[in-house]
C-alpha cells in the first residue's frame, strides 16, 4: 500500500476506482491489469481515493464500505497487484481540472504508460471529462488507453449491489460466493462486561475503528480466524444482547471454540462463514444458555461439513 510520493520511478499500467469488495468482477479487471503490465515490463497499479468521494462531498452520506483500506490492500496484493496508490480525497482535489489530474497525478507521479478504464469513467472537476478526453490526453502525454467493456462494468456493479443486499439480509454465504472469499470484519479485542463468561460462553469483543465498514445484519454467525498461525472456529453475535443487557449499543462478540488465550488488544480478522439465526430476547439466562449450546452444535456441524471452505 502506497500513498502518492514524488520519488516513485516505475512505469505503470494503471486503473482508477474504489474497487470496494475486490470481488470476482473486480478480480477479472485486476488480472487483466497485472497481465498487461507483466507483458510490457511494467508495474501494475490501482489508484483509489480515500475517504470515498461521497463521504467528502455529501456530508450526510452514511455510505458503508465492504472493505477497509487495509483489507482492500491485502486482497489486491494477493491478486498480484504491485501497487495500490491511495490519494487523499478532499474538496480541493475534487476541483482539480481534468488536464491537471492527468498531468500531475497520472503522468508525473505515477508514470502511467497505459490506463485501463471503464467505458463510462468520468473524472476532473465536476466529472466533466470522459474516456474520449482521456484518449486525447494519452496522445498528448504518451500513454495508451484501454477500455473496459459495458458488460464487465455492469458485472462489477451488479455484483457489488448483490453483495451489499446479501449482507444486509444476513446471507453471508451468498455474499461470499460473489466476493470469491469470506466476508471479513477486522478489529481489536477490547474489554467487555464479561457477560458471556458469566454464562459459560466467554467472548472476544471486537471493536472496529472504521465506522464506514458495512456490518452485516444482526444475528449469530459461524466464523473463523487465524490466531498465531492457527485456524480457530467459533460463533459470533452481532447485536445488543437483549437478554442480559439493557443497553442498545451494538456489539460484535466472538466465542472461539478450543481457545483459552488472552486476546485483549489483539487485532483479529474474523471471516464470516454462515448465519445461524436472528438475535432474540430470551425469558431467562437459562433459556439463553440452552440456545447457545444449540448454536454451538449447529456451528460445529457446519464446520465439520465445510472445514475446507
Amino acid at each position: 500500500m502506497e500513498t502518492l510520493h514524488s520519488d516513485f520511478k516505475d512505469d505503470t499500467v494503471i486503473t482508477i476506482g474504489t474497487f470496494d469488495g475486490v470481488h470476482i468482477g473486480h478480480k477479472k479487471i485486476i488480472e487483466r491489469l497485472v497481465n498487461s503490465a507483466k507483458n510490457n515490463g511494467r508495474k501494475s497499479a490501482i489508484l483509489t481515493f480515500f475517504p470515498h468521494p461521497r463521504m467528502v462531498l455529501q456530508k450526510d452520506s452514511d455510505i458503508k464500505m465492504l472493505n477497509t483500506i487495509d483489507e482492500k490492500a491485502a486482497i489486491m496484493k494477493a491478486h498480484g497487484l504491485d501497487y495500490l496508490f491511495i490519494k487523499k480525497f478532499t474538496k480541493e482535489f475534487s476541483r482539480l481540472k481534468a488536464s491537471d489530474f492527468v498531468s500531475d497525478v497520472l503522468v508525473d507521479h505515477l508514470h502511467a504508460k497505459k490506463v485501463i478504464i471503464g467505458y463510462d469513467h468520468q473524472f476532473g472537476r465536476n466529472r466533466t471529462a470522459n474516456i474520449d478526453d482521456l484518449r486525447k490526453f494519452g496522445e498528448q502525454f504518451g500513454f495508451e488507453v484501454e477500455e473496459i467493456s459495458v458488460q464487465d462494468i455492469n458485472e462489477v456493479s451488479v455484483s457489488s449491489t448483490k453483495i451489499r443486499t446479501a449482507l444486509q439480509d444476513g446471507n453471508v454465504k451468498k455474499a461470499n460466493s460473489y466476493l470469491g472469499y469470506n466476508y471479513m470484519l477486522t478489529g481489536t479485542v477490547i474489554h467487555g462486561k464479561g457477560l458471556g463468561k458469566n454464562i459459560g460462553f466467554p467472548t472476544a469483543n471486537i471493536h472496529i475503528e472504521e465506522r464506514y465498514k458495512l456490518i452485516p445484519k444482526e444475528g449469530v454467525y459461524v466464523v473463523k480466524s487465524e490466531i498465531n498461525n492457527k485456524t480457530y472456529y467459533g460463533m459470533m453475535n452481532i447485536g445488543i444482547n437483549p437478554t442480559v443487557s439493557q443497553e442498545k449499543t451494538q456489539t460484535i462478540e466472538v466465542n472461539f471454540f478450543n481457545l483459552d488465550d488472552n486476546l485483549y488488544d489483539s487485532k483479529l480478522k474474523i471471516e464470516m462463514l454462515d448465519r445461524i439465526r436472528d438475535e432474540q430476547k430470551f425469558n431467562s439466562v437459562e433459556a439463553l444458555q440452552k440456545q447457545l449450546q444449540q448454536d454451538k452444535q449447529t456451528a460445529l456441524h457446519y464446520i465439520e461439513n465445510n472445514a475446507t471452505h
